[in-house]
């Protein structure tokens, strides 16, 4: 039976894929010989900043930098809780440049950034639940940047050990629906991490692989409506019956690169 929810206003940082295109290969989708629709990325793109704007939500944006083709994923550069900018250090050399600007953009903003010194990869393996943080690992972000986070926005992290390289990233597995509940594909996780997550949130949308496959994990909630890839159609109608609102916002082409609509979207908080 569905329940009613409430949607809360939220504030996201973006960067328009101006100079959006797959130069290189650092995740299992990524194939510099498969063509990307710069046109069609950037129509997408807009979509998407149209369709958060239309349901209340602030937007702002980081000016794109020539030569930093995956610099949209403003979701990577940053994991924002109180106030407090918990920066990045990315693991690949061709994505460690866009540190530095999306810093400069926080800290003209007013704030304060920490740049941690193990490889940390913003909100794409650092998710705030509205209780504590639940933290990737296995292919990007280490254990030892789970420690600084801890330390550094003094909430409990909870390390996830993710396990299928399709899912590289936390939130390419995992998203959090509201305050209280998460959505999540629980063979990319260790067999620990699955138990724990069950601990946590017994009450969890699960999703499958095809669910996972179709993007629909790389999903934002605002506690009532779920932006969510319409390629992930089962997800979504599992969503609805649990009283949430699917948006679907087709992001295809960002999928040639490893990234969705979390990916493209950073939340201030």
């Amino acid at each position: 039976m569905s329940e009613s929810r409430e949607s809360r206003p939220r504030r996201f940082l973006v960067c328009e894929p101006r100079h959006f295109a797959v130069q290189y290969a650092i995740n299992p989708w990524m194939n510099p010989d498969r063509p990307v629709d710069v046109d069609l990325a950037r129509e997408q793109w807009q979509e998407l900043i149209r369709v958060y704007r239309a349901h209340g939500h602030t937007v702002d944006a980081v000016e794109p930098v020539p030569g930093l083709p995956d610099m949209v994923f403003a979701a990577n550069a940053a994991c924002v809780v109180g106030g407090r900018v918990f920066g990045s250090l990315f693991h690949a050399p061709e994505r460690r440049p866009e540190s530095l600007h999306y810093d400069t953009w926080f800290k003209t903003a007013g704030y304060t950034v920490y740049r941690p010194e193990a490889v940390s990869e913003g909100e794409g393996d650092l998710v705030w639940t509205g209780r504590y943080v639940l933290a990737g690992t296995g292919f990007r972000t280490t254990r030892e940047a789970h420690r600084e986070a801890q330390e550094f926005l003094g909430h409990p992290v909870i390390g996830l050990t993710l396990v299928d390289p399709y899912f590289y990233h936390l939130d390419t597995a995992l998203f959090v629906l509201d305050d209280a509940n998460v959505c999540y594909y629980p063979e990319a996780f260790s067999p620990g991490s699955r138990e724990v997550l069950r601990r946590l949130f017994p009450d969890a949308v699960e999703a499958t692989r095809e669910d996972a496959m179709s993007w629909g994990l790389n999903s934002v909630s605002d506690g009532r409506h779920v932006f969510i890839a319409p390629q992930a159609e089962a997800l979504s109608a599992r969503l609805a019956d649990h009283g949430y609102v699917p948006v679907p916002v087709d992001l295809s082409e960002f999928h040639k690169a490893g990234g969705g609509i979390k990916c493209c979207t950073q939340e201030i908080r």
